[in-house]
């Protein structure tokens, strides 16, 4: 699936099933709520601290959250993440195509 596919799936989907997009305010809200629990998992899992009781390793379905939110915030802006990840892309590639070879902290 494209990321152009995943956009148009979330919109079809919020649009059959969801009766319609909430608040630019309210996602950005919730997709810093399914942040946090990415990160809580992140830390169970590679941090210092362990599962609670009846919490699970869901790494995977929490980084989809995530991209769900992010996706319904790029739909109801009318950004096309295509574009915007390629133009990220490439700003990077020109900023930092030495810098981090040139890093020392990075050389193991």
């Amino acid at each position: 699936m494209t990321i152009k596919e995943a956009q148009e799936l979330v919109d079809r989907w919020i649009k059959e099933y969801g009766v319609r997009y909430f608040s630019e305010l309210t996602n950005m809200a919730v997709l810093t709520e399914e942040v946090g629990e990415l990160a809580r998992v992140i830390a169970r899992k590679y941090g210092d601290q362990s599962f609670k009781e009846g919490e699970k390793d869901n790494l995977g379905e929490e980084m989809a959250d995530v991209l769900w939110v992010l996706l319904c915030l790029a739909n109801q802006t009318g950004i096309d993440l295509t574009t915007e990840l390629e133009k990220s892309i490439e700003k990077k590639t020109q900023r930092d195509s030495l810098r981090h070879i040139h890093n020392k902290k990075l050389m193991a």
